[in-house]
């Protein structure tokens, strides 16, 4: 058996985005995922057969947290880091990929103690901690919004780019809140149901799994039909069935709307680490291809002016041409080259 290449991080959906997307490029590889037993990573890739092995150690978040709660985080990091040493060796790993989150932390500290190259994955425009933290000691260093990045284009799964269109008009609108959803795009979307069931705009909404029931709810009191989800893993389709999207401004929903085309309100989740979503959304914003409003700045009819006055077509063709392919493949062969390298 040669090499393997090593997968960590997650925690969060942004994040296991890019380890599905990479992966997919790495087929005939000998792939092992470590993540965390808390967040999302059990739910996308529990019993993913694309691995060789998948684990999920005991680890969360440090940051957010009173004393002896960072105390207690850093030593299950550490006794995590150090059974991860044992999980490398096992599987020969010839390199580890770490898309960040706490998720990631011990894979990346094991891989560093054994001489294995680390190659991290910054999705933000302004970095995690922990990536900002290990930057100095990674073999490569990847951000789409990174000038010296030795790849630059996001690694955005091909089913989105494959569904690409310019859009003309607007019949269908979604609201993206995530798989938590997000308050303010829930009552963003409620109050503008009734103006755009009267223009005959379709609505999409991804209220959130806990949001599910009680914004069903509201639409029925409303008497307006909508296609209302929680979790899904059909973004690729709602998203090219949208000519108009409301979305948090994570990069990984920022990099996905971009690449099928669609004109996109990004509403930045406002405790967002170093503003960082902020700073991803004013990246496309101030290119001409979105618009960026704060939470505290919403309101229905500057929303409703914005969705009227624009030029969808000129906004979805600019998108289209803008974004890169490939990024996915780019980071699955500098992976094997790194890989092949003695660490």
């Amino acid at each position: 058996m040669g090499k393997s290449i090593v997968m960590t991080g997650g925690g969060t959906g942004g994040h296991l985005a890019i380890v599905r997307a990479v992966k997919r490029e790495l087929a005939g590889e000998e792939l092992v995922y470590i993540g965390s037993s808390a967040g999302q990573d059990r739910q996308w890739f529990g019993e993913d057969e694309d691995f060789a092995a998948s684990y999920f150690l005991e680890t969360r978040g440090v940051v957010n947290q009173g004393a002896l709660g960072r105390v207690a985080s850093l030593a299950k990091m550490l006794g995590a880091a150090w059974r991860t040493r044992a999980l490398l060796k096992k599987h020969k790993a010839g390199v580890v990929f770490s898309v960040g989150g706490y998720s990631a932390a011990p894979a990346a500290f094991a891989a560093k103690s054994l001489g294995i190259p680390l190659v991290i994955h910054e999705q933000n425009a302004v970095p995690g901690s922990l990536n900002r933290l290990l930057r100095p000691y990674a073999a490569a260093f990847l951000s789409s919004f990174d000038e010296a990045s030795p790849v630059r284009a996001y690694p955005i799964d091909g089913a989105f780019f494959a569904r690409a269109r310019v859009r003309k008009e607007l019949k269908t609108i979604l609201f993206l809140g995530g798989s938590q959803g997000a308050k303010a795009i829930n009552e963003l979307a409620l109050s503008l149901a009734p103006a755009l069931h009267e223009r005959g705009i379709a609505i999409l909404h991804q209220a959130g799994e806990r949001n599910l029931e009680e914004v069903r709810k509201a639409y029925e009191e409303l008497g307006i039909e909508a296609e209302i989800f929680g979790f899904t893993d059909r973004l690729p389709e709602l998203m090219a069935r949208a000519d108009f999207a409301v979305a948090r401004a994570g990069a990984s929903t920022l990099w996905e709307l971009a690449a099928g085309g669609v004109p996109t309100l990004f509403v930045p989740y406002p405790y967002a680490a170093g503003d960082h979503q902020y700073h991803n959304a004013r990246y496309l914003a101030d290119r001409g291809l979105a618009w960026v409003k704060r939470e505290s700045e919403l309101n229905g009819e500057g929303v409703l002016r914005i969705m009227e006055e624009a030029d969808l077509e000129k906004i979805s063709r600019g998108l289209i041409n803008f974004t890169p392919k490939e990024g996915a493949k780019e980071i699955a062969e500098l992976l094997k080259r790194y890989r092949g390298a003695e660490g």
